[in-house]
């Protein structure tokens, strides 16, 4: 289904990266929560972390939205990824729990 605005509280994820605002980054995942970028899964507030500081908000990246739809408790956002690690049309899949993130699947967009 298609959709005009991006839920929360992924939008205001969206904010918070584009921010580079890592502890608020971090704190948008809920425990145990997984990040799968292109196939490789990091588990956890420190795996996520590690990984972000060297590809994600440590790589100054920012997303701007192109797409948006949802379905159930997933939310699915293609936009333009910029950052010093990576550039392009991306796919940022959320799964979410109340309002944490349990999820985010990165793949091409």
């Amino acid at each position: 289904m298609a959709e005009t605005e991006i839920p929360a509280p992924i939008a205001s994820f969206i904010e918070t990266v584009n921010r580079h605002d890592e502890a608020g980054f971090l704190d948008a995942f809920a425990e145990g929560g997984q990040v799968d970028d292109w196939g490789r899964v990091f588990t956890g507030r420190d795996e996520i972390q590690r990984w972000s500081s060297r590809e994600f908000i440590g790589a100054r990246g920012t997303l701007t939205p192109e797409e948006v739809s949802a379905d159930g408790s997933a939310v699915t956002v293609v936009g333009d990824w910029r950052s010093t690690h990576a550039n392009g049309r991306s796919s940022f899949r959320f799964d979410v729990v109340g309002d944490q993130i349990a999820l985010m699947t990165i793949r091409e967009g």
